[in-house]
């Protein structure tokens, strides 16, 4: 594929500085392709006002991101996770008939989905589904109509694992339609950390090393399944550092002190970049103990793994978390909702060393599979056989030209 040829639009839901999972995939993946030689653009939502704080009603804000410019668009309210965004139909519309063209859009995102279900699309469109609705019953159904008629026109359906299909309603339907693009973010920082991220790997083993360090990293929300780690904590030594805010937070934080736990965890909240690498680098373990299909992936077992840091996983049905970092290959894997489990897993890598060192050499390798690279390289494989399949389709449609 030419990739200065073909503009490619991401149509997702935020953007950082906005945190979340898919939110980072999408910056990782649209840099890389941009590195690669591509014209790529993103359209979002901006969450944010003009000192950087979350709201409810924004401005639209223009930024190049490295080589990737940015649309925030603004927004004038946000009921139930839709978000009214005014200037969004009339930027999609003018895309759907551009030449040279693929719109890559990531859902679950309801503004874009039905602003493209409301079109006539006349170039290649590509959807990550990134994550069924699960919790969310009202927008779960409501979508679902949106969904089906938007799933029909894409070229080509992507999710991160081959595991998480095979649980999932909607896209059982279009079997015919999936790929599989892992995520991938820039693993060589975390595989060869700077100076500044090995220092604060060398403060955190002094302060805490006499025992193991244990590390969550995350939002503090449901299906992180955090209280699990705390109640893990209670059934073997060490020091649990949490990375992360959520509103679970209190909550959280109660338990702790319940269990008697207040002076065995640290809650660092918010970490930079190199504070989080070398958090990697001076834990045991990360734990990881979400518990539901929200969690599809998992990309922070990435950086763990190509810090060398093995991951204590769960086995969620029809989740990729497992197939990421897998059971005695890379981390270990416990049933989910079992911090007994969690427990036992952390023990066996304090009494075998041999064990943990194996672990961490084989995640390293293991995370080069999600470099942010090699990720971009195959979703250009990707969009090529899209167009090759697009255009074959509307040749053979001539004499239906101008039906969606």
């Amino acid at each position: 594929m030419n990739n200065f040829t073909y503009r490619i639009y991401h149509l997702a839901k935020y953007y950082p500085p906005i945190a979340g999972g898919i939110e980072t995939h999408v910056q990782s993946l649209a840099r890389a392709q941009a590195d690669l030689g591509a014209e790529v653009t993103v359209f979002c939502i901006n969450g944010l006002d003009d000192k950087g704080y979350k709201s409810v009603i924004t401005k639209t804000v223009e930024k190049t991101d490295h080589n990737v410019q940015v649309e925030c668009f603004g927004r004038l309210l946000s009921f139930a996770r839709f978000d009214l965004c005014p200037e969004i139909p009339g930027k999609i519309w003018q895309l759907v008939n551009q030449p040279n063209t693929i719109i890559h859009l990531h859902t679950p995102n309801p503004i874009m989905l039905m602003t493209l279900a409301a079109t006539c699309s006349q170039v290649p469109l590509v959807v990550s589904h990134h994550s069924d609705v699960i919790k969310q019953r009202i927008l779960k159904y409501g979508l679902r109509p949106f969904e089906h008629l938007i799933y029909r026109k894409a070229t080509c359906i992507l999710t991160s694992n081959p595991k998480y299909a095979e649980g999932s309603d909607i896209l059982k339907n279009y079997t015919k339609q999936l790929q599989i693009l892992p995520y991938g973010l820039h693993t060589s920082k975390y595989i060869q950390p700077n100076k500044v991220a090995l220092a604060y790997a060398h403060s955190l083993k002094e302060k805490y090393g006499t025992t193991p360090i244990w590390l969550v990293v995350g939002r503090l929300v449901y299906y992180k399944a955090i209280h699990l780690a705390i109640e893990a904590l209670s059934l073997v030594p060490g020091t649990l550092i949490v990375i992360g805010t959520g509103p679970l937070e209190k909550e959280l934080k109660s338990k702790a002190q319940k269990l008697g736990l207040d002076n065995r965890i640290v809650w660092h909240g918010h970490a930079s970049a190199d504070e989080l690498i070398g958090a990697y680098h001076a834990a045991m373990a990360l734990w990881f103990p979400s518990n539901l299909r929200s969690e599809s992936f998992g990309l922070v077992q990435v950086e763990a793994m190509a810090s060398g840091c093995p991951v204590i996983n769960a086995d969620i049905p029809y989740s990729g978390v497992s197939w990421v970092s897998r059971h005695e290959k890379e981390g270990l894997t416990v049933p989910p909702n079992n911090s007994v489990a969690l427990a036992k897993a952390a023990k066996r890598l304090i009494d075998d060393p041999v064990l943990r060192n194996r672990l961490a050499n084989a995640s390293r390798d293991r995370s080069r599979e999600f470099d942010n690279i090699v990720m971009a390289q195959r979703s250009f494989e990707i969009y090529e056989q899209a167009l090759h399949s697009y255009k074959a389709k509307h040749l053979a449609r001539d004499s239906s030209e101008g039906v969606c």
